[in-house]
């Protein structure tokens, strides 16, 4: 359970005050009281159940505060329910570092096979977009049911230089505010807003991220700044490391052959700042920054996943949790605490009225 407004429950305080000035005032009316020789006298006189009496109205009164002060706070509960239609972004890393050769024929190809059988057996009812980034993000395929659209949008993925991985982050964000009104789009310096009200914690749209990689975040925005975003909009990243541990020399992509080293290719010339680390013409270290990766999924909701071979990214992706997704809608119950407040308030009067009558 979680809370809308839970700076209301602040005033839970009173319920302590109550309580002493109560215990002031019953203390103040036994200075006050006749006094007897005998004590005994006294308690033979009183009925079985006066402390009861005398006390329960008050303690119905403390309950029926203490419930109508938690309905002010909003209480939510967090329900998963089977989504009837969902989104999915695939966020495939382009950088030039994806044409090592450590993983054959390439990682990008790799990649490329793995994405197509993955998009083969989802079913009718989801929808699936495809960003690619390098030195920034692009929305190479809106969301769809035409899984030719998709097979194409694949497979023509080019290469580019360094790594973006905030921007495919943000770029997948947009794509899903594009289809489903319940995601605001995301705030960047070019496209500047007001952030939208966190989701109640544990609550997730029925859209998802999978993000690949083989490499460190060296241009624009932060990723787990980008996570942030994602989280507060109840997005969940699924993130995946690929490559091998030393890494390779890598092939000439299909950016390469058709445009020219050093001219095309997505994201705009050669470049090598998608990878690793030291490497140079020599090839590329597998440099993934794990750590960020792993923080991205589990600040969204997500998980992480490791790959060092093309039979890995395979089940990697056979593995993802797309088969069943969850969509979690909040139910807001104030109105039991309500109600519960209102009968104990009224509960606390009639016994207060019947044992303790005014004169």
């Amino acid at each position: 359970m979680t809370w809308l407004w839970p700076s209301f429950l602040y005033l839970l305080i009173l319920i302590p005050l109550l309580i002493v000035v109560y215990i002031l005032i019953l203390r103040r009316r036994q200075r006050f009281a006749v006094r007897y020789s005998s004590l005994a006298l006294v308690r033979d006189a009183l009925p079985r159940r006066s402390w009861l009496r005398q006390h329960l109205p008050f303690i119905f009164f403390l309950l029926a505060l203490t419930g109508l002060i938690v309905a002010l706070a909003r209480p939510v509960n967090v329900i998963s329910v089977p989504a009837g239609k969902a989104t999915i972004i695939l966020t495939i890393d382009v950088s030039r570092s994806m044409c090592s050769t450590d993983i054959k024929p390439t990682r990008i190809q790799a990649a490329e096979n793995a994405a197509l059988s993955f998009i083969q057996r989802q079913s009718s009812n989801t929808q699936i977009g495809l960003v690619a980034f390098s030195s920034f993000a692009e929305l190479i395929q809106p969301p769809t049911n035409d899984r030719n659209l998709l097979d194409a949008a694949v497979k023509s993925l080019l290469v580019g230089r360094r790594t973006a991985i905030g921007s495919g982050i943000l770029a997948a964000l947009d794509a899903i505010a594009s289809v489903d009104k319940n995601v605001a789009p995301s705030i960047t310096d070019s496209n500047p807003g007001i952030e939208p009200a966190p989701v109640p914690k544990g609550a997730y749209v029925p859209d998802i991220i999978v993000l690949l990689t083989d490499g460190v975040n060296n241009t624009g925005p932060l990723p787990l700044d980008a996570a942030q975003q994602a989280e507060d909009r109840g997005v969940r990243v699924y993130t995946i490391g690929f490559g091998t541990p030393n890494g390779s020399e890598f092939a000439m992509c299909q950016s390469d052959s058709e445009y020219g080293f050093s001219g095309g290719g997505f994201g705009g010339g050669f470049g090598f700042g998608g990878g690793g680390f030291g490497g140079g013409f020599g090839g590329f270290q597998r440099g993934i920054d794990d750590a960020t990766l792993k923080q991205v999924a589990a600040m969204t909701g997500g998980a992480y996943y490791s790959a060092s071979s093309a039979g890995e990214l395979q089940n990697v992706f056979k593995s993802l949790p797309t088969y069943l997704i969850m969509k979690h809608e909040t139910t807001e119950i104030s109105v039991f605490f309500t109600a519960f407040g209102a009968v104990l308030a009224a509960l606390a009067i009639v016994l207060a009225l019947l044992w303790h009558p005014l004169p």
